[in-house]
């Protein structure tokens, strides 16, 4: 590399070395990071004392780009900066270690005199041993008005070696940790609000992928609580050893749940034999991992189970893409919630390993991407149960076609899972009015759609028109053919008519056998009849690909412009339209004609 580079990179490591061992000004401002303004010093050992780390002053470098992540490291990691407070109000602050995992952290303050005053924290010790009850460790410091101060804190963890160090006056503090207990607050809201519902939905359904699901939530609510030191707040502040080995617990537990739940949401055993014993063993991995971590150190368990958790993560989505390929529909809203989780993990991960730096993002990227998870998860359960709907509805309609005493086994099924379907209604009204063939609206829709939408016409005073539509010929293509045949061409021309109508937002029904009827608010006879003229030659110019068969396809169109102003209803208007469509099937077929201008 040229001889700049290195320079350049040299002046760069010099001016971080004067920034962290330039005395820190302390003055009105209520919170300082102290990451820009310390030095570093990794004792491997992690057995030197103070008086070893002072006199030799010169091993201390500044914080490598400025991050105070190191990953998984062993040994203590020393850290100096020089204190000046100049704030004639304050003469405590409170430094926080705004990382609650750390083991144990000691805290010296040497003053001019010589005097040092040594406090210790960490979750080695019991919570009552904290300068106040938050759950991040914090100290308070005592800074004489406009005297130097020597500060040195000395942290060895089992755990990810992360030192967010920052100082704030008291006020500063409380300001600060409301907002923060707020925003903590807010995401377990979330996660309350959904586990009650959703516990209310699995008492009356009793579907696994409930149960699944709300094991989910909470074991991933206790890891949370327990990263972000709250479990050792609230839960257990007198054990540290249960601190220690919660982490690893709660991860192993939390991923039992999820793959679990993905077994039974995507139902892995019926679509994917090989994947249903891969998450077996995943489950029994985490199982043995859990059961091993109480005896194992947190610097082995805890790393473990954080890298375990990429793979578990990974296999999940990889799981949702095979089983979405082979057509199962909800594992699309399944594989966007696990992308949300995958990432913000994936950045919590990347953090506790040192790869990322900490930012708001990469900090609570993990509550963000969770909570975002969650919801999609809850919204991909009641999409499913739509989906099974569907496919007991399949499954009925099947069994009626084969035998009577199946007929009346599958309604009985289909009766208790409309009983735990909340939308069965809505769903079936919708199946109602489509066509099982073609899936056009069919003419019972039609004719119910029409008046309100003659209404609106007639309301904002625009034309509106109708277009009967027959194939010709149709019945000699089921002879030559066969209705296989003939219903592949039925469902070819409903698309062709679908897609040539769709920038002109025409409601298109299936009118009875080769015939279909279209409504054009806003279209008078003449707009009215070029758009049938359009259809006409979409049909004809392209055949139909069906069953190996190139089938030409031609139609008659029949045009009517209704009277919107008088009120006579859609049964003359649709005599008006069919006898237009007569008209051009007298007239040679293949052809477009309109009906005489008179009241509808």
């Amino acid at each position: 590399m040229p001889a700049g580079f290195w320079l350049g990179a040299l002046l760069a490591l010099i001016c971080g070395w004067a920034r962290a061992q330039a005395p820190l000004e302390l003055g009105a401002t209520p919170h300082v990071a102290l990451s820009s303004h310390l030095s570093y010093y990794h004792d491997t050992t992690g057995k030197e004392e103070l008086q070893a780390i002072v006199q030799r002053p010169g091993r201390f470098m500044p914080l490598p780009s400025g991050s105070d992540a190191f990953g998984f490291q062993s040994g203590a990691f020393w850290f100096h900066t020089r204190l000046t407070n100049h704030n004639r109000q304050e003469p405590r602050w409170l430094l926080v270690q705004k990382y609650a995992l750390s083991d144990r952290i000691d805290v010296y303050l040497r003053y001019r005199d010589g005097r040092v005053v040594h406090q210790a924290g960490g979750d080695s010790l019991p919570f009552g041993a904290r300068s106040i009850h938050y759950r991040d460790p914090n100290f308070w410091l005592v800074l004489p008005r406009d005297e130097p101060v020597d500060l040195y804190v000395r942290v060895q963890s089992q755990s990810s070696m992360q030192v967010p160090l920052s100082l704030y006056t008291p006020a500063g503090f409380t300001e600060v940790s409301r907002d923060s207990q707020f925003g903590i607050g807010i995401y377990y809201g979330i996660l309350l609000a959904l586990f009650v519902y959703n516990l209310v939905l699995w008492l009356t359904l009793r579907d696994p992928s409930y149960f699944w699901y709300l094991f989910h939530i909470a074991a991933f609510g206790l890891v949370l609580f327990t990263l972000n030191g709250l479990g050792f707040e609230y839960l257990w502040p007198d054990s540290p050893w249960l601190a220690d080995k919660s982490v690893p617990l709660s991860i192993c537990l939390a991923q039992v749940g999820m793959q679990q739940f993905a077994r039974t949401f995507l139902g892995l055993r019926e679509r994917w034999r090989l994947g249903d014993r891969v998450g077996l063993g995943m489950i029994a991995f985490f199982v043995v991992l859990g059961i091993a971590a109480t005896q194992l150190p947190y610097r082995i368990s805890t790393p473990i189970a954080s890298a375990a958790v990429f793979i578990s993560i990974a296999w999940i989505a990889a799981a949702a893409v095979v089983v979405m390929a082979r057509g199962y529909k909800p594992a699309r809203l399944f594989l966007l919630a696990w992308s949300m989780f995958l990432l913000g993990t994936g950045m919590f991960a990347a953090i506790a390993f040192g790869l990322l730096p900490k930012t708001f993002i990469t900090t609570y990227g993990v509550q963000i991407g969770s909570a975002l998870e969650i919801l999609l998860l809850s919204v991909a359960l009641g999409y499913r149960y739509a989906s099974l709907r569907n496919e007991n509805e399949r499954i009925v309609r099947e069994a009626k076609q084969q035998l009577e005493h199946k007929v009346e086994l599958r309604t009985a099924e289909l009766r208790n899972a409309l009983g735990q379907l909340g939308d069965a209604h809505a769903r079936l009204r919708e199946s109602s009015q489509r066509d099982g063939l073609t899936g056009l609206y069919t003419r019972t829709h039609f004719r119910d759609a029409f008046e309100p939408l003659l209404m609106q016409t007639r309301d904002s005073n625009r034309p509106m028109s109708l277009l009967m539509i027959d194939l010709d010929h149709f019945k000699q293509i089921n002879d030559r053919f066969g209705h296989l045949t003939g219903d592949e061409c039925l469902r070819w021309a409903a698309r062709t008519l679908g897609q040539a109508l769709r920038p002109h937002n025409a409601l298109l029904a299936r009118f009875g056998g080769e015939e279909f009827i279209v409504a054009l608010a806003g279209l008078d006879l003449k707009a009215a009849s070029a758009v049938a003229e359009d259809l006409r030659l979409h049909l004809r110019d392209e055949p139909c690909d069906a069953h190996g068969q190139q089938i030409r396809i031609t139609a008659s169109i029949g045009v009517h412009q209704v009277d919107t102003q008088r009120r006579r209803g859609i049964d003359a208007a649709l005599q008006q339209a069919d006898e237009a469509l007569y008209r051009a099937k007298a007239d040679g077929r293949d052809c477009v004609r309109t009906s005489a201008m008179q009241s509808a």
